[in-house]
């Protein structure tokens, strides 16, 4: 599946650069603490808009500060 590239999502990142725990950041965007580290751990298959625009709210960042797509990476054998 990542023949297209991935989605990683920053969220572990921005809790440490914000300087805010997982507890406060569930309490405050409504999340429960085993949802906030699977964001953490990138282990979300979908993503859910809401969720994105409540952490985007509470750590006060954009979208692009949240998640990063990466490219997949080119074969030598698929090149022509």
């Amino acid at each position: 599946m990542d023949q297209y590239g991935t989605v990683k999502i920053k969220l572990d990142e921005l809790i440490k650069k914000a300087g805010i725990s997982k507890n406060k950041l569930g309490q405050r965007a409504e999340m429960q603490r085993t949802q906030i580290n699977n964001y953490c751990k990138n282990k979300i298959t979908r993503l859910d808009v809401d969720v994105l625009a409540r952490i985007c709210s509470v750590l006060d960042c954009k979208i692009e500060d949240l998640l990063e797509f990466v490219p997949a990476t080119e074969d030598k054998n698929d090149k022509k």
